[in-house]
């Protein structure tokens, strides 16, 4: 019964969404990606709010439910009866009389099987679509006959594009760049390499007494170069956030100085590399809202990158990928072995990354494996010292954030 009433709520609004973009024809930019997807909608935002009237997908808005939901209103829920009776009565008053209606929505694709791209692009076909990045084996693979037939759906996004709108591809990312071929839009490329159009170069990190900060980088495009400095976030993935998110505001006529004030707005998101302030000085690395292989191995790379006197590393399983799964986890292994002076590896999974750390150098007293997040705490807040930095990322159903939150310095403030 319960299946049989979400199925006519997800048509009910499904329909509702289309007659809304019908009756209100907003401007679309739709992101899909196996990593970054809400990075790179908040970034856009950031550049967009006070230019333009933006509505952005809220949280994880980006499956057949959230996608509509978004589409209808600025809903940053969803819930019992009472809820859907007022999305729907409200939908249905917007559809008759009119109201005020964004100009552009940011919204997020999410690809878990096949076919969603199809039904979600049903419900809203963008003007302007984003690929992120896809990485070697990108998460939920697990549910495609392989990695080609994913990598397929996504494309999508940018088949549906008509001639007269934009793909923004990373440039960065042969595999995305491959996907150039499904689309007859123009196309525009950012990243770090000299072939991308929106070019992101002079990367490094800011400190202040010691502690990261934020980041500095330049801005180029057409010749022209601008500084940028944001507060708050340290990873390249955040960058090429940015990178879309430019390529984005010079499509809506800013220049590179207004799009560079404009990205001082961006914050992290949580769970989504921000950084706490740990206990014991330390410095945390909160990325632990979920771990694609691809966005798993730049948070490796971040880690590395930042000056500290101890790095330590709290990694849990990477999900749906399927008969990937033990080489990508010992990859990761032999990756955190250059970086982490310590490892602490939580999940069946990422006993895998422990072992294979080991093999290639790190020491075996300085690695230590747990079935579960909470037996990993205590060890956690014994094991860590003043001025180290903690990186923290697993898959979202190993539940590390309850490990961030018994470290952060404001979860024990209010014990």
């Amino acid at each position: 019964m319960k299946k049989f009433l979400l199925d006519i709520i997800k048509s009910l609004i499904r329909r509702l969404a289309q007659k809304t973009i019908q009756k209100y024809d907003p401007g679309i930019i739709a992101i899909t990606g196996s990593v970054g997807k809400t990075s790179t909608k908040m970034a856009i935002y950031s550049v967009l709010q006070g230019v333009r009237k933006v509505r952005v997908a809220h949280g994880n808005f980006n499956n057949e439910i959230g996608v509509p939901l978004t589409i209808l209103g600025d809903w940053n829920e969803s819930g019992g009866a009472w809820f859907w009776c007022k999305v729907i009565i409200s939908s249905l008053w917007k559809l008759i009389i009119p109201s005020e209606y964004p100009e552009i929505l940011i919204l997020e694709y999410a690809i878990d099987r096949p076919g969603d791209m199809k039904y979600l692009l049903d419900i809203a076909k963008p003007q302007i679509g984003i690929i992120t990045a896809i990485g070697d084996v990108p998460v939920h693979v697990e549910y495609f006959l392989n990695k080609d037939a994913l990598v397929r759906e996504k494309s999508r996004l940018i088949e549906y594009i008509p001639v007269h709108g934009f793909a923004i591809l990373n440039a960065d990312d042969s595999v995305v760049m491959n996907m150039k071929e499904h689309t007859r839009a123009h196309i525009m490329t950012f990243g770090f390499s000299e072939k991308s159009e929106v070019r992101i170069t002079n990367f490094e990190h800011r400190y202040i007494d010691g502690k990261p900060v934020g980041v500095l980088f330049k801005l180029n495009y057409g010749g022209s170069f601008v500084p940028v400095r944001i507060d708050g976030i340290f990873s390249k993935a955040q960058i090429y956030a940015c990178g879309a998110a430019t390529a984005i505001g010079l499509m809506f006529g800013l220049n590179l100085v207004r799009i560079a004030e404009n990205l001082q707005d961006y914050k992290a998101i949580r769970g989504r590399m921000n950084v706490v302030k740990g206990i014991k000085d330390t410095i945390i690395l909160d990325d632990s809202y979920n771990a694609a292989p691809l966005a798993m191995w730049n948070a490796i790379q971040t880690l590395g990158e930042i000056k500290a006197k101890r790095r330590v590393a709290i990694l849990g399983d990477m999900l749906e990928i399927g008969k990937y799964s033990l080489e990508v986890h010992e990859a990761i292994g032999e990756r955190i072995a250059e970086y982490a002076d310590y490892l602490i590896t939580v999940g069946p999974r990422a006993r895998f990354i422990g072992d294979s750390a080991i093999r290639h150098g790190l020491s075996e007293k300085k690695v230590v494996g747990f079935e579960r997040a909470e037996n990993a705490i205590e060890p956690v807040v014994d094991l860590i010292r003043k001025d180290d930095v903690i990186l923290i990322k697993g898959s979202h159903s190993i539940g590390l954030e309850r490990v961030v939150e018994r470290i952060s310095e404001v979860y024990n403030k209010t014990i």
